[in-house]
């Protein structure tokens, strides 16, 4: 991996966010536009740089890098899914189901409380991780090739030279495990 992408200990972390009830909301044409405004919102006031991104119907991976002196994520992701949530609730989505919990909490049924997090420890943790994110649509069975998956950064780094137009294919995908043929 180019050292542009090198990891910044403590400051690049991985990130994995579900859908309450995983709802397939995120790759819809108004799931995309609230998500992309949220988002934009919250780096306008609260910048991170997002390294790697993918964006599959009911969850999202992606990995960032902090400002130095600011990793307050947690409060990024609240606001993001704050943003996301008005947004798509304005364009007329549906949530999944209301429990006693998140009435009594005043919570949306959109989101999952939680998120993964982990944060990335050297270039090979990093690079782990960016393979990973990529890798997911195909992980899935959502495509047959990782090209094919439309949301993600995975099209960036093959512009940029990071992987090969090829790379990653259900040939090279046993279990939970991807073999890089390089």
């Amino acid at each position: 991996m180019r050292r542009y992408i090198r990891s910044t200990a403590g400051r690049t972390l991985f990130f994995t966010l579900v859908t309450h009830e995983r709802q397939e909301i995120l790759t819809s044409q108004p799931g995309r536009h609230a998500l992309r405004s949220a988002i934009k919102k919250v780096q306008s006031t609260h910048p991170f740089r997002i390294i790697a991104f993918v964006l599959l119907p009911d969850h999202l991976h992606t990995i960032w890098e902090m400002p130095q002196n600011d990793l307050d994520y947690p409060m990024r992701w609240r606001l993001i899914k704050t943003n996301f949530t008005r947004n798509w609730m304005k364009s007329g989505g549906a949530e999944g189901t209301v429990t006693a919990s998140r009435m009594h909490k005043q919570e949306r049924a959109i989101w999952q409380r939680r998120y993964y997090e982990h944060t990335c420890k050297d270039e090979n943790d990093l690079k782990r991780c960016v393979d990973y994110t990529h890798v997911n649509p195909l992980k899935h069975g959502l495509v047959k090739r990782v090209a094919d998956w439309e949301w993600s950064s995975f099209h960036r780094y093959v512009k940029q030279g990071e992987y090969p137009q090829n790379w990653g294919s259900s040939e090279n995908w046993f279990g939970d495990e991807f073999i890089n043929a390089e």
